[in-house]
């Protein structure tokens, strides 16, 4: 009996499955428009910013929709932000993470873990390139969610899109500081101010998508 039930709960979820996938594919495909994110203001809160602008060799490695990198300074504080836009028909998640990415840049990274401060989660690594060290903070954001950590918050996330409004469409927010003298509790401020400040213009400038003619 168990076997038989085994079997037929099996043969169900796969039906389902298969349901749900040819339901994605029956769903139109969908443009995207990042001009709103191309307008993140360069000054947000007590931060004023500069457009970096990236390589077409490093364009063409991420495939990313839609780059946007800047170094924001207050005083004598320096963050560099980049933000890597992936439309739903891009799959909404970089195939070039920070963690194949620094090596690949030249950088070490010399340690991993996770930061959190109330509502605010993010990846933390300590990076190294020569007497260089850097403290990067980055995450994963969706038009619904944000400070998604993980390739498996990002599936599931996805998913909840793709049934709710189906669009699964999805960037890389990296923060990255100078760590100076160990002082790993001043380069966390500087994060984290400047996540703070910037938080409600990305999530008012996301990306629109809409169905392709």
């Amino acid at each position: 009996m168990s076997e038989r039930f085994a079997t037929a709960s099996l043969i169900v979820a796969l039906i389902a499955s298969g349901a749900v996938a040819w339901w994605f594919q029956l769903r139109p495909e969908l443009d995207y428009d990042a001009s709103r994110l191309a307008a993140l203001p360069l000054e947000l809160g007590e931060w004023q910013g500069e457009a970096i602008p990236i390589e077409s060799a490093v364009e063409n490695m991420l495939r990313a929709d839609f780059n946007l990198q800047r170094a924001y300074q207050r005083e004598s504080d320096l963050v560099w932000l980049y933000v890597g836009y992936y439309g739903t028909e891009r799959g909404g998640r970089p195939e070039h993470t920070p963690e194949i990415c620094y090596p690949a840049g030249g950088w070490e990274i010399a340690r991993k873990d996770v930061w959190s401060d109330g509502a605010m989660r993010a990846n933390e690594y300590v990076v190294r390139n020569d007497d260089a060290l850097r403290l990067v903070h980055f995450w994963y954001q969706s038009s619904r969610s944000s400070g998604l950590l993980g390739t498996w918050t990002v599936s599931v996330d996805q998913l909840r899109s793709r049934l709710a409004s189906g669009r699964a469409d999805g960037a890389l927010v990296r923060l990255s500081t100078p760590l100076l003298d160990d002082d790993f509790e001043g380069a966390r401020r500087r994060l984290a101010d400047l996540a703070g400040a910037l938080a409600p213009e990305l999530a008012a400038r996301w990306p629109q998508e809409t169905a392709r003619d």
